[in-house]
């Protein structure tokens, strides 16, 4: 089915432009007297065909088309088709050969446009692949090694050495359930025809429902609120721009360096609301503050385990807000310190791939 919408969708492009062209051609020659410039209106109207349509086909249809019309209405002799004058047939094959190469063109630099993209999320999914078995290796070592103890010398250990393995096991199981989510969040923007779906949430709403959740496990650290006072929707996946503020905040305190602070403040500027979440830890290593979105990079030689970098948590940040139209970065704070800060449109009338 869609593939026959976008076929009859191209064809009718194709008509109305070519269509448009030649209305254009007679009007140029009825009220200008002349026929110099007809030849390269109906060549742009096939370049404009050739670029709004996919595929070569379309823009040589309208090139043969095109021909046949230049021909009929614009060659001696008037509304007769006549290729046996010399003129009229090397001006039909000069155009044909014009208009059929930039259509091929057009549809080549389109493929390798297409190419480049696909490259580079192939690239991003070998990023995330390396960076998911760095992540799950450890607590995975971590969990089997606290229980077996457990379960090995459960009579040989006190009460407290228990607990603590058992705490151990339960920070590592919260971090790799927070982990799948991370996945599964992944999973769901770049699978095949799934689409964000845009819903208005108001902004107060979106923070105090995030910031329950990481006070839940952070209840020492201090985060000040700063949002516009009167009512701001934003349209959004409330759940996944609730993890993307989860990721930022949980980022800031396993990998800030002593972060006791975090300030969220939400601004609407022209069409964009505007997110810049803020603490007062050690920053970002200017060896990596550019590559932190990645999910992996390296560091002396050596891959990064994104439980001492930065994370995969970040990579999923940078796919949830390109996925929602917007765009997300980061910054080292003057004295200490790092901000992250990304834009959501607060247009609601389309939903994003």
């Amino acid at each position: 089915m869609k593939f026959r919408d976008k076929t009859f969708k191209n064809i009718a492009i194709t008509v109305l432009v070519v269509i448009l062209f030649f209305g254009v051609s007679i009007l140029v020659e009825k009220y200008f007297n002349t026929y110099v410039p007809i030849p390269a209106i109906l060549t742009l109207g096939v370049f404009v065909v050739s670029i709004i349509t996919k595929g070569y086909v379309y823009g040589i249809v309208a090139s043969m088309i095109s021909v046949l019309a230049l021909n009929y209405a614009f060659t001696f002799p008037y509304f007769k088709f006549n290729f046996t004058i010399p003129e009229n047939l090397v001006s039909a094959v000069v155009m044909l050969i014009i208009t059929s190469i930039s259509s091929t063109l057009i549809t080549k630099v389109r493929r390798a446009e297409v190419l480049k993209v696909e490259s580079e999320k192939e690239k991003l999914r070998a990023n995330l692949l390396r960076a998911v078995s760095h992540d799950l290796r450890t607590p995975l070592t971590t969990i089997y090694g606290s229980s077996a103890g457990i379960a090995d010398n459960f009579d040989s250990l006190d009460k407290d050495a228990i607990i603590e393995l058992a705490q151990g096991i339960k920070e590592d199981s919260q971090w790799l359930i927070t982990m799948v989510e991370n996945l599964l969040s992944v999973t769901k923007i770049n699978g095949q025809g799934v689409s964000i779906k845009k819903t208005p949430i108001m902004l107060e709403e979106l923070i105090d429902t995030t910031l329950v959740k990481f006070k839940s496990k952070h209840s020492d650290v201090e985060v000040e609120i700063d949002i516009p006072d009167e009512f701001m929707f934003i349209p959004m996946d409330a759940m996944l721009i609730g993890q993307v503020i989860m990721n930022i905040l949980e980022n800031a305190i396993r990998h800030g360096g002593g972060t006791t602070r975090i300030v969220i403040k939400v601004r609407s500027i022209g069409d964009r609301a505007v997110f810049e979440i803020s603490n007062n830890g050690n920053g970002i290593p200017k060896d990596i503050i550019d590559k932190i979105f990645t999910g992996y990079y390296e560091k002396k030689d050596k891959p990064v385990d994104s439980r001492e970098g930065m994370g995969i948590g970040l990579s999923v940040c940078h796919s949830i807000i390109k996925a929602h139209g917007g765009d997300i970065s980061a910054e080292n704070l003057k004295p200490k310190g790092c901000c992250f800060r990304f834009w959501l449109s607060l247009e609601a009338n389309e939903d994003e791939c």
